[in-house]
């Protein structure tokens, strides 16, 4: 099994990053597999609605979205993570999700996600949501752990003395693993759930 962490941040190794490692380590710790992909310091556009990507099956910025799309479609589980500005994600990790998630046709129902957001003070919870929201348009089960998966400081060593934000990361790799090998199971002896044909309703006619 194999998890594909995504680190939001500008910086390499900052918060963010030390918030990812303890969640890999922990997952390292159940058998699973896991890469850390850093992408917020890249120089990635926004979606612009061209629906290209559905005639082609990728973005049409033929950028680090395209490169990780098969990563994600051969992953059993993914972290997204970012740093918490003006209470909102990085808005980098945010146009690399978001056209990450609407440029791949391939089926991600019960793909495990997560989110991990690091804050100097506030702002984390609505981050969370935020990034919460791919999953959950997906068909994608949320991994959680003891808490909001959230750490504090304003360095890496500020977040390595959060100790209750460490264990929350330890407790969430945790989680995710048991997750992923419970889905891997239920696939096996029951199979994915039946889809309906998907019905789209429009509130103006």
């Amino acid at each position: 099994m194999k998890v594909l962490l995504i680190n939001g941040s500008p910086n390499a190794r900052g918060c963010t990053y030390t918030a990812l490692s303890e969640a890999a380590a922990s997952l390292q710790k159940e058998g699973v597999e896991t890469e850390i992909l850093h992408v917020g310091h890249r120089d990635l556009r926004g979606c612009i609605g061209c629906r290209k990507c559905k005639q082609t099956g990728k973005c049409v910025f033929d950028d680090l979205v395209n490169e990780t799309a098969p990563k994600l479609e051969a992953a059993d589980g993914i972290v997204i993570g970012s740093p918490v500005y003006f209470a909102s994600a990085n808005s980098t990790v945010m146009s690399f999700i978001t056209r990450l998630f609407y440029s791949t046709a391939f089926d991600k129902t019960m793909k495990v996600g997560a989110a991990v957001v690091s804050c100097r003070r506030g702002g984390a919870s609505a981050t969370f949501d935020e990034i919460n929201k791919f999953f959950t348009i997906s068909g994608m089960p949320v991994a959680s752990s003891q808490y909001w998966n959230s750490v504090h400081g304003r360095t890496a060593e500020d977040v390595k003395k959060d100790l209750e934000g460490m264990q929350i990361m330890r407790t969430l790799g945790k989680n995710m693993a048991f997750l992923m090998k419970s889905i891997a199971l239920g696939r096996e002896k029951y199979g994915l759930p039946e889809k309906e044909p998907h019905v789209f309703t429009d509130f103006i006619r």
